[in-house]
């Protein structure tokens, strides 16, 4: 419960215009203040047992939901199968890829589609449905209540992101190429996953909508600049283009990073939740997890924006010759028992087979024609360090 002059501050103050957009000061102000003021008007620890009781007062979640879950998960796995094996592994191969291009293209040729589609349709409902989530985080609050009906276009979406990673996490674990950081993918999904069910139980979906919007678009950039590195060297020749692509897809990911998930994220989704909600909902269950939960992804967002922020500077600086993708050497295959041996140069260099190269000796090139220094120069090109992209 809490004390009567916290809710009659929290009425006095719901009739107020508030920022649709503070700066970061005034945000941090306020949201400290209301989460104090949170810890000081709560009277007495909440316990296991109250926390299991808001899960039933507050959780609402049918079989139906669960079943359609599971249903279009299952279907995500069918689509994108179809989609692999009919149009992106024909493409790549058509395409003269390298053998790992080849093998890696179709899971970023599947996350540009998927991304692009679902971003498309949140800004959608966000910027030409009537919700004025963005435009006014205030609006996320209005009208709540436990267990409100959810809207038919943002239960779809709600739908289409939670199976996706359902989806997900059995692609990790069946369909994509094994990478040693696929153990961090994998734990990203399934807390995604948690996320986006949470907010959807506790019908915090207009904030969800919000969160979706600003973290999806970056994500649409990263895989467009892997299939553009993957494409750069296709059929066993550099082409310009797809090295500008990869470049430009590199900086507008930096960008929207920053202003999405630094800039509008916190000032946007931060403020509405640990601000606003206070005036607007005075008790909203798990406030403290739901925050916490929000707080801890901005930290996230802004360590990983300093690898950003670092790869960038030395692209820009010319420490790093070109945009690649160093994930590929962390493919964890076992090596194939095959009567042609062969081996990979260097990271982001293609397969050298047997052929006009010579024989290959552990893993070296072995040429008797070719004068021994102009070998020896050859490799020194080839190891002029890349710049990676993850």
């Amino acid at each position: 419960s809490f004390s009567t002059g916290s809710k009659m501050a929290a009425e006095a103050e719901h009739g107020q215009k508030h920022t649709a957009m503070p700066g970061y000061l005034d945000m941090a102000s306020k949201v400290y203040t209301a989460i104090t003021g949170y810890l000081r008007d709560y009277e007495g620890a909440a316990t296991l047992h109250d926390s299991v009781k808001d899960v039933f007062e507050y959780g609402f979640v049918t079989k139906a939901d669960l079943s359609l879950l599971v249903l279009f998960a299952a279907a995500w796995t069918v689509v994108r199968y179809v989609a692999t094996n009919y149009g992106f592994k024909p493409w790549g191969k058509w395409a003269k890829l390298p053998k790992k291009e080849q093998e890696k293209m179709p899971e970023s040729a599947w996350k540009v589609l998927f991304y692009s589609m679902s971003w498309l349709y949140t800004s959608h409902l966000l910027l030409g449905k009537g919700y004025t989530f963005f435009q006014d985080p205030a609006s996320v609050w209005t009208g709540w209540h436990k267990g409100m009906s959810i809207p038919g276009d943002i239960y779809a979406l709600y739908l289409v992101q939670c199976s996706f990673y359902l989806h997900s996490i059995y692609a990790v674990l069946y369909m994509d190429a094994w990478r040693k950081d696929s153990v961090v993918m994998l734990i990203h999904h399934i807390l995604t996953l948690s996320l986006i069910g949470f907010s959807y139980i506790f019908r915090y979906h207009n904030i969800g909508v919000l969160v979706i919007w600003l973290h999806d678009i970056t994500d649409i950039f990263l895989e467009c600049t892997k299939v553009n590195v993957y494409f750069k060297n296709r059929g066993g020749k550099y082409h310009a283009m797809n090295d500008h692509l990869s470049n430009f897809g590199c900086g507008m990911f930096g960008l929207t990073w920053f202003v999405f998930r630094l800039y509008w994220f916190p000032l946007k989704v931060l403020y509405s939740t640990g601000h606003l909600s206070r005036v607007y909902v005075p008790y909203l269950p798990f406030y403290l997890f739901f925050n916490v939960l929000l707080w801890v992804l901005l930290v996230m967002n802004v360590y990983w924006f300093s690898f950003i922020m670092l790869f960038l500077f030395r692209v820009l600086t010319g420490q790093m010759s070109s945009v690649d993708d160093i994930r590929e050497d962390d493919i964890e295959t076992k090596p194939k028992k095959t009567g042609t041996p062969e081996t990979a140069v260097m990271n982001g260099s293609p397969k050298i087979k047997n052929g006009p190269n010579g024989p290959l000796e552990n893993g070296n090139v072995k040429q008797d024609n070719v004068n021994h220094d102009e070998t020896k120069n050859n490799v020194i090109k080839r190891q002029r360090p890349k710049a990676s992209m993850e």
